[in-house]
């Protein structure tokens, strides 16, 4: 396997910090059994790339995972399951046209201050798409609307959680936790015993709800480190 490193630029979680990458460069695409094995050693993928943080003054990204077998859920993740139980839920083995517009809408109405607004759908594509990965879309419906997808990617051990999008408008739901909670379940009918859920900086507003899920697993030192308990 071949790899590089980016330039140093502007963190988009930390502004104080400047971040790196370790970047797959191989003059093929990733298999699914390498992005596997790239995925377990805390890399993850943007559309196509597939990277690492590599910060020269900075650890403070740390990949998390869900052993989904021996999560249990939360008082308050029980209450967000129980606040949605009028949903239904749908998987899709591919994108669909209807999926662009509840992403825009989200993009331009709740991340307005970041680095993927405007939306577009060529940013959408980018991001979201990859011709080697074995994306499913988990549908959220109200009734016969669709109200949100979570983007998982479906790998020989694992899921690993994309990208979650919803009906701005739907925010008292707690679509994002509810969506980790399906793809849980969508882990364990698959057999598949961890769902990754990307990057967890514990100082991030934006990514505070990551360690909320117990007991998971982090990657630092090298290694997979349980936690039982969140910090602070």
């Amino acid at each position: 396997m071949k790899f590089g490193i980016t330039p140093a630029f502007k963190c988009s979680y930390l502004p104080e910090q400047d971040e790196q990458l370790l970047v797959f460069m191989s003059d093929t695409q990733p298999t699914m059994s390498e992005y596997d094995f790239l995925i377990a050693a805390g890399f993850r993928r943007s559309g196509t790339q597939v990277y690492r943080p590599h910060c020269g003054s900075c650890n403070a990204c740390e990949s998390i995972r869900l052993p989904v077998n021996i999560f249990s859920p939360s008082k308050s993740q029980k209450r967000i399951i129980k606040r949605n139980q009028d949903l239904t839920i749908c998987i899709s083995n591919s994108d669909k046209p209807e999926y662009y517009p509840l992403y825009e809408s989200y993009i331009n109405q709740r991340h307005d201050d970041g680095s993927m607004y405007p939306a577009t759908i060529e940013q959408y594509q980018g991001f979201i798409l990859s011709p080697w990965s074995n994306a499913l879309f988990v549908e959220i419906h109200e009734k016969d609307q669709l109200i949100g997808v979570a983007v998982t990617d479906n790998l020989a051990t694992s899921l690993s959680a994309l990208y979650t999008f919803f009906k701005p408008e739907e925010q008292h739901r707690s679509l994002g936790s509810f969506a980790i909670l399906q793809q849980i379940e969508l882990a364990r009918s698959l057999n598949k015993p961890f769902l990754y859920l990307g990057y967890q900086i514990d100082t991030c507003q934006k990514m505070s709800y990551k360690q909320n899920f117990l007991p998971h697993e982090r990657f630092f030192d090298n290694k997979w480190q349980l936690i039982t308990k969140k910090s602070g």
